[in-house]
């Protein structure tokens, strides 16, 4: 895409009709890597470490993030997260074509990637940030406490809603979506194949916001992946520097602390809402352009997307 010019949607967050709503724009692939006239021969592509530039915020090491961007100057570029996902899902095979989703399964990395990036876009405006979060967490008493944290987390995802108005031009790309379409269910591509949809920082936090505001008898996912940004952004506010592991470590709420949450087909059409879902703008002929000939031996067609590209390849 690159190569060819061709933009990337991407999902942002901006104020409609007095509302924080995602809505897709375009973004390019320059854009999205941050890095500005440079030939891809002036890159490089760190798989799986971290982005060393937000180790400043954290007293812990900074986890690893799926991607991480630089010049051949060893500048930092961009941290993102990737995630390979199929068109349609199980549970939306069955619909009309338009309605079809994916499916996300979110790290507890990439949310704290998310805080961390949010922090560091607006770090010259800590006092203000500070105003905002201040009132209501500085009034928790146990951020562990079960009950306390669900009638609690409602006031603090209004706070973020607060933050992300006052802040929404400083929203910068977080996860880079890759999406495969197939024919239905079958192992085959359909001819409209590929496309990417970026969620920025502000976007992909409305994937567990928008649903924490709720009181529940006990914290959900989606209210602990809330909570902890509103508290991260605090910290940070008040001192530049967090224990970033204790925090997601003493607010796991008896949830596994590696899985952030998941989002089912039909929840992330509600929040992809481009047309390019029903028509992916690169052809399925363009894998002779990413598989030289002769390597698609190699893959392993047990695995889906292996056995996607293996079996049109092949028929």
């Amino acid at each position: 895409m690159l190569d060819h010019n061709i933009s990337a949607v991407y999902n942002k967050l901006e104020e409609v009709n007095g509302r924080l709503q995602v809505v897709p724009t375009e973004i390019s692939i320059r854009d999205l890597f941050n890095c500005g006239a440079s030939s891809l021969n002036e890159l490089y592509f760190s798989f799986e470490t971290a982005f060393t530039p937000y180790q400043q915020y954290s007293f812990d090491t900074v986890d690893g993030i799926d991607l991480v961007i630089k010049d051949i100057h060893d500048n930092f570029l961009a941290p993102l997260e990737v995630k390979l996902t199929v068109l349609p899902t199980a549970a939306t095979s069955h619909l009309p074509e338009h309605k079809w989703g994916c499916e996300l399964v979110v790290r507890s990395a990439t949310t704290s990637y998310c805080a961390l990036g949010m922090f560091d876009a607006v770090k010259e405006e800590s006092r203000a940030v500070r105003e905002i979060f201040e009132e209501s967490c500085a009034s928790i008493q146990s951020w562990d406490n079960d009950y306390e944290m669900t009638h609690k987390t409602p006031m603090l995802s209004e706070c973020i809603n607060q933050f992300q108005t006052k802040y929404l031009t400083k929203q910068k790309p977080l996860l880079m979506q890759t999406i495969w379409k197939t024919q239905g269910q079958s192992p085959v591509l359909a001819d409209d194949a590929f496309d990417i949809i970026v969620w920025s920082d502000y976007a992909f936090s409305r994937l567990f916001v928008d649903s924490a505001f709720k009181v529940e008898r006990t914290m959900s996912r989606y209210m602990r992946a809330s909570a902890r940004l509103a508290r991260c952004l605090w910290e940070l506010s008040k001192s530049g520097k967090i224990r970033l592991a204790d925090i997601y470590r003493q607010m796991a709420f008896g949830n596994q602390t590696d899985k952030e949450f998941a989002i089912q087909g039909p929840k992330w059409r509600k929040y992809v809402t481009t047309e390019r879902i029903a028509q992916p703008i690169l052809q399925k002929d363009v894998i002779s352009e990413i598989i030289q000939p002769g390597y698609i031996e190699h893959l392993m067609p047990e695995r889906r997307f292996d056995q996607t590209l293996y079996f049109t390849v092949r028929h």
